[in-house]
């Protein structure tokens, strides 16, 4: 008998919605549909003014439901729970000033190594310091959509980089996401660590979970839910996403 599935996990660039864009009208209303019938999470790099902007400013949704959705920015570094009315943090786990400086000089000597070159136009910050991961973007944090997707389809450019940060920094986790990103936390720290977190605070089995992501290969940074056990669906962008989430509201 299969086990019906409780808690439903995201992935949020480039799952739930385009690349640093805003989650469209209709991702929002089957979200909104879904938490009627499972708990959410979303668990994505970025930070959490990132998870205002993308996600939280486009879902509407009736604040009785919002108690079933969880939010764990940075690599589950960060989880935010609704909560009278309001978002709470529930804890934040800070990398020390330290450390972010050594991950920084690291990155500054793995880009040329790995063959960057920092094009003539950049769209915000290279390097941003998400206080509990840091995390680079090729273009720029805010580089436009239509940009990213051309830069590193294959995730070639960004994993020959990452092979010369996994020497520079063997104490640490270095992971692809998004479209032009490679986000960095301590060791340990990685969106494996979410779920063991949301088996501790929500009370939900593995068993229980189903995750949902554009990143589930070697390297990227869906891939550790994969090698904890979750079972795991891999989409190629939010409008798979749409489908999968009109299945599971469509499951008795």
């Amino acid at each position: 008998m299969r086990l019906v599935k409780k808690l439903i996990i995201f992935d949020l660039d480039g799952t739930l919605a385009e690349s640093k864009s805003k989650m469209d009208p209709e991702m929002s209303r089957l979200v909104c549909e879904l938490l009627m019938k499972k708990d959410v999470a979303v668990i994505s790099g970025g930070a959490y003014k990132q998870f205002q902007n993308q996600f939280l400013e486009s879902l509407s949704c009736p604040q009785d439901k919002l108690v079933r959705l969880h939010l764990f920015p940075t690599c589950s570094t960060t989880y935010y729970k609704f909560s009278e009315g309001a978002w709470e943090c529930v804890y934040k786990e800070f990398l020390s000033e330290g450390e972010r400086a050594k991950i920084t000089s690291a990155l500054n000597v793995a880009l040329p190594l790995g063959g960057y070159v920092k094009p003539d136009k950049i769209f915000g910050d290279l390097i941003e310091d998400r206080e509990t991961q840091i995390s680079f973007s090729a273009l720029g944090q805010l580089a436009p959509g239509e940009l990213k997707k051309v830069w590193d389809p294959n995730h070639s450019k960004r994993l020959k980089i990452k092979k010369f940060l996994d020497s520079l920094l063997p104490n640490f986790e270095i992971r692809i996401g998004g479209a032009t990103t490679i986000d960095i936390t301590r060791k340990g720290i990685d969106k494996a660590h979410g779920i063991r977190q949301m088996e501790k605070l929500l009370g939900f089995s593995k068993n229980e979970m189903l995750f949902i992501g554009d990143a589930i290969f070697p390297g990227g940074n869906d891939y550790p839910v994969k090698e904890i056990g979750i079972d795991c669906i891999a989409v190629g962008g939010p409008q798979q996403t749409k489908v999968e989430i009109r299945r599971i509201i469509s499951e008795k």
